[in-house]
């Protein structure tokens, strides 16, 4: 089964993801465009995004393993699936986040060049090497472990932090790549080993909730931690597993479709007003993960499934996505584009215009950067380019 409306969101949660990544070059744009302080009560346009990406993971968990449970795949395999995946993400969250804090004074080559290398390295490991069958075994473990000594090299070679300490590479924070890692680890293996018991699936759920308000200490009898990261992420991601869980329960029947968007739509209402209830106590920070904006955002990303469900799987209206297809079917060669097209611009020594780069004008210019980027990933795609963990 595949619903299409998932693959329509993610093309387009990818295309503002590249485009919020890119205003922050921009000025004289309205303050709700961008991302609120972390102090601030508050939410922008830019503190959707990446929780709505997140919801898109879980809603694709449950398709996935499912279709892996068909082939006969066993738990296990699917399993050391999951593992890859997660290590794979890991991996590139920590060379990235570590990217955004290198010295450049000490580094022994120019940062920019490593960041290309990094990109480079990246894409030799995680290519889909299935779709260039041309290439024999040898040639592609040789072109694997090119990207992996690219990566070694790249690790030996880091500088980071300020000149009274420089650093070598380290877990500063997981970068949004981990992040998603680590969530789609947990959630992946709940689904796997629970897919029967949907009831329990709903308890965790709500556990998850909880621990977004306790990991700070809220209750101070009990105690507070983390799984690993922020339960906000984990929590996002549940909600689009229970999303799917509920639509493969209810069946594809327009009265039970019915069904299905009436329940997205009350869902949103009710963690939406959840979240206000929540701000009495905790304001709305995407920075700081708070319980409030985890619950605005699981309302915001279920009333957007919904709305969307109805134009693209009730309605069949599907073409008008097709100029941004490729950042649904080729979504992590599009992340990675800009880590390869901002420093071969800043090599080059290409400037945007001033006028580029100032309000109306701005916001135009990082909207077709983000169509370039998928254009030239569906250039790619067309040539079986592309990356798959």
């Amino acid at each position: 089964m595949r619903i299409r409306t998932i693959d329509v969101l993610r093309a387009l949660t990818m295309f503002l993801m590249i485009f919020v990544n890119d205003i922050w070059s921009l000025t004289g744009i309205p303050d709700w465009l961008g991302h609120t302080a972390a102090t601030e009560d508050g939410m922008g346009f830019s503190d959707v995004i990446f929780p709505l990406f997140l919801f898109i993971v879980g809603l694709s968990i449950p398709l996935a393993i499912n279709v892996r449970l068909k082939k006969k795949d066993s738990k296990t395999v699917i399993l050391l699936h999951i593992l890859g995946r997660t290590m794979a993400l890991l991996i590139m969250g920590f060379y990235m986040v570590n990217n955004g804090v290198i010295n450049d004074q000490t580094m022994p080559i120019d940062k920019n060049i490593w960041q290309i290398l990094m990109a480079l390295g990246i894409f030799l490991i995680w290519m889909d090497y299935k779709r260039l069958p041309h290439l024999n075994r040898q040639t592609i473990w040789t072109l694997k472990s090119i990207g992996v000594l690219l990566l070694a090299y790249l690790a030996w070679t880091y500088q980071g932090g300020n000149p009274e300490e420089i650093t070598g590479m380290q877990i500063r924070w997981w970068g949004i790549l981990g992040l998603i890692g680590w969530a789609y680890f947990l959630n992946s293996i709940l689904f796997l080993y629970l897919e029967r018991k949907s009831w329990l699936l709903v308890l965790i759920f709500i556990g998850l909730l909880f621990l977004n308000i306790q990991e700070n200490n809220y209750f101070i009898n009990l105690p507070a931690f983390k799984l690993i990261i922020s339960a906000s992420n984990h929590a996002l991601i549940m909600a689009g597993v229970l999303c799917t869980l509920l639509y493969l329960k209810l069946g594809e029947s327009v009265r039970n479709q019915n069904q299905f968007l009436v329940t997205l739509f009350l869902f949103g209402i009710v963690f939406i007003g959840f979240g206000f209830i929540l701000r009495t106590e905790f304001i709305i920070s995407k920075i700081m993960a708070t319980p409030s904006w985890t619950s605005h955002c699981i309302g915001i990303s279920c009333i957007t499934y919904a709305s969307l469900f109805i134009l693209v799987d009730r309605m069949g209206k599907y073409d008008w996505i097709k100029p941004i297809k490729p950042a649904g079917t080729s979504t992590l060669t599009c992340y990675l584009m800009p880590y390869l097209i901002y420093p071969v611009m800043l090599l080059s020594g290409f400037q945007w215009p001033s006028i580029f780069t100032i309000g109306v004008l701005g916001i135009l210019k990082s909207l077709m950067f983000s169509l370039m980027v998928i254009l030239i990933v569906g250039f790619m795609e067309k040539r079986n380019v592309r990356l798959k963990i």
